[in-house]
C-alpha cells in the first residue's frame, strides 16, 4: 500500500463495524472474560468446521467479526510499513487486546 491510503478512515470504518457486529451478538467490550472467549473463538475459527457454520445469523455474524479481526491487523501491518501508526478506539483495542493474550497464552508466554 502506498502512504495515501485512509488508515485512520479505515481503522474508523473497522471499528465501527466491530460495534455494528458486537452488538448483534450482545457483546460488552469491557466485559474482559467475555471478549476473552470471542479471542479464543476467533483463534479456533477454521470454516467449514462444526463450530464454525455460516447457517445461523448470529454465527455468520461471528465469523464476520473475526474476518474484521482479519483486517485490523492487515491495516496496521500496512499502515506500519508505510512509517505510520494506525489503531481504533475502544472496541478495536479491546478485542486486539484479548487475541494478543489469547495468542500469547497459546505460545506458552502468557
Amino acid at each position: 500500500m502506498s502512504a495515501f491510503e485512509n488508515y485512520s478512515r479505515e481503522a474508523h470504518d473497522i471499528e465501527h463495524e466491530l460495534e455494528r457486529k458486537g452488538a448483534i451478538l450482545g457483546i460488552n467490550w469491557t466485559d474482559e472474560a467475555q471478549v476473552r472467549e470471542l479471542a479464543k473463538q476467533a483463534l479456533d475459527c477454521k470454516l467449514g468446521q462444526e463450530h464454525c457454520e455460516l447457517e445461523k445469523l448470529q454465527d455468520r455474524t461471528r465469523v464476520e467479526l473475526f474476518g474484521l479481526a482479519q483486517l485490523m491487523l492487515t491495516v496496521m501491518k500496512e499502515s506500519a510499513n508505510d512509517s505510520l501508526l494506525t489503531h481504533g478506539g475502544a472496541v478495536w483495542k479491546s478485542f486486539a487486546r484479548a487475541l494478543w493474550m489469547e495468542h500469547e497464552l497459546r505460545q506458552g508466554r502468557s
